[in-house]
């Protein structure tokens, strides 16, 4: 009998060579002692995917009818779309600090039912202060269950097709989380009140917390035994947090601002960004004995490289949802539910992607993945940069929309394996905030910079200014494709990580 299958419990360390590493990527893991246990594990993380990404496009489809129902002047109108993504961008990372400390299942569950109650509120708001107030709340949930969610599949998984099928769908449930929400802000804008969109949204979110108490196994008392010198960075956080608040807060506003970015507050909240942005630095190169993100977490071979890359594809991928929604509707003349179906395809490929993602991912290189997806990007933006005026949805817009599914959720798949496959398990939680922050920030500053780039041409009178948005993001997607040209990823194989997995598979498939 195999050492590893005898019946005195978890292999001793000497054993390790001896394990069928395959068969422990392909089986149910022991943390799940039935097949449904499993099923509902996985289904409060996609859930917890697709409600951030709900609560993100549908607003943009809400927020007219709550300007004119709460009288939200044009200055501030903004804010309300914008402050959800800064306060969860930002607070990514000390979140993902709280979840090695403290374990990955009290920060998700907490994080899901925080952000189920706020967004409940956010129905009721009779302000628009009161909705600003209620949206930023309402982003601390997502920072804390995002991360939490990428350490939670990557600790329960032994590396394999398995985890590369998990991995696959989470990434898949942006999407279609994303073509929801419009949908459903569309629904109830047209037939119902804003404040349903919220509320529909809150029963979901409150099943989901439900089913995450119940199925999300307990990691706490593992974490205090393996992660017991674990700190908080406190000066870091003091540091990074406002940092990125006030850094994405100018970059993104800036081209809103009455005089744009010369507008003194503006510059004001640039330069002291800037100046904590440098202390932070200092703080996590320097003085602090734990940082909240440690230089060394970009150690792995090629980990600095993917980490630009992805920023750049990210950007890409935030400039066209935010562009191709107006030029449907402005240009193309869609109306809101016809602009939600033509949005159809990218949920539809990301559950296409993500199926054979999870049965393939292990035979074919990193490399070649992050190409395709790399010019997919490219293909997306191209394709609405060169559209004309009446141009047939067959002919551009679908074949876009297949591209930016096959541009972000190949890379989303591919980096999520990579980076929690390089980092020891005490930063599992880290890496998910990186993963985030990269993608976060990557879509709000890039984003800036389009829109910068937009109303200097319409400044001067440019015509069709709003198509150097895509001509901005063509050079970005094409530095992104030449530098995943450079990244070697090995296959999403069983040996793939730095820490082989010690446990037995479960006995059901």
């Amino acid at each position: 009998m195999d050492k590893s299958e005898n019946s005195g419990g978890s292999p001793r360390p000497g054993d390790v060579k001896t394990l069928d590493l395959e068969r422990l990527g392909q089986h149910r893991q022991p943390a799940f002692p039935n097949l449904m246990c499993e099923i509902m594990f996985c289904s409060s993380l996609l859930i917890s995917m697709l409600m951030a990404e709900y609560f993100i496009s549908g607003f943009n489809i809400v927020l007219p009818e709550i300007v004119t129902a709460l009288s939200i002047p044009k200055g501030s109108q903004t804010w309300p779309a914008s402050v959800f993504s800064l306060v969860t961008g930002s607070f990514l990372l000390p979140f993902g600090r709280l979840a090695d400390i403290y374990g990955a299942y009290i920060v998700f569950t907490l994080g899901m039912a925080w952000f189920c109650l706020w967004c409940l509120i956010t129905g009721f708001s009779h302000t628009y202060t009161m909705l600003i107030v209620a949206r930023a709340l309402g982003g601390l949930g997502p920072a804390a269950f995002l991360p939490a969610s990428v350490m939670l599949i990557s600790k329960t998984y032994c590396p394999g097709p398995r985890k590369n099928l998990v991995f696959g769908l989470y990434s898949a449930f942006a999407p279609i989380g994303f073509f929801l929400g419009i949908i459903t802000g569309g629904l109830t804008g047209q037939f119902l009140s804003w404040r349903w969109y919220f509320w529909l949204g809150s029963i979901v979110l409150f099943l989901a917390s439900l089913i995450s108490f119940i199925a999300v196994p307990n990691d706490r008392a593992e974490l205090q035994l393996e992660n017991e010198n674990v700190k908080m960075d406190y000066w870091g956080v003091a540091m990074i947090v406002p940092a990125l608040v006030l850094l994405t807060f100018a970059i993104t506003d800036g081209s809103h601002a009455p005089n744009g970015w010369a507008t003194p507050y503006i510059i004001v909240i640039f330069v002291l960004g800037i100046l904590f942005l440098g202390g932070a630095v200092y703080v996590e190169g320097w003085v602090a004995s734990q940082p909240l993100l440690p230089f060394d977490l970009f150690k792995p071979k090629y980990m600095k490289r993917l980490a630009v890359s992805l920023f750049f594809a990210y950007g890409v991928f935030g400039i066209y949802l935010f562009y191709a929604s107006l030029h449907i509707a402005n240009v193309m003349g869609a109306s809101e539910l016809v602009t939600a179906v033509w949005f159809a395809p990218m949920a539809a490929g990301g559950i296409i992607l993500a199926t054979i993602g999870g049965f393939t991912l292990h035979l074919l290189p990193g490399r070649i993945l992050l190409i395709i997806s790399g010019v997919g990007s490219v293909a997306s933006v191209l394709l609405f940069a060169l559209i004309p005026e009446g141009a047939n949805y067959w002919a551009f817009v679908f074949p876009a929309m297949v591209g930016a599914t096959v541009g972000v959720d190949i890379t989303f798949l591919v980096s999520n394996i990579f980076i929690t496959a390089n980092v020891p398990r005490h930063r599992q939680g880290l890496a998910g905030a990186l993963i985030y922050s990269v993608l976060f920030l990557g879509i709000s500053f890039f984003l800036g910079l389009a829109d910068l780039a937009v109303s200097e041409s319409e400044k001067r009178s440019i015509k069709d200014s709003p198509r150097i948005a895509f001509m901005f993001a063509i050079a970005c997607a094409v530095v992104a494709l030449l530098i995943f040209s450079t990244i070697r990823i090995p296959k999403a194989e069983a040996d793939s990580t730095p820490e082989e997995c010690l446990t037995k598979p479960g006995d059901d498939n």
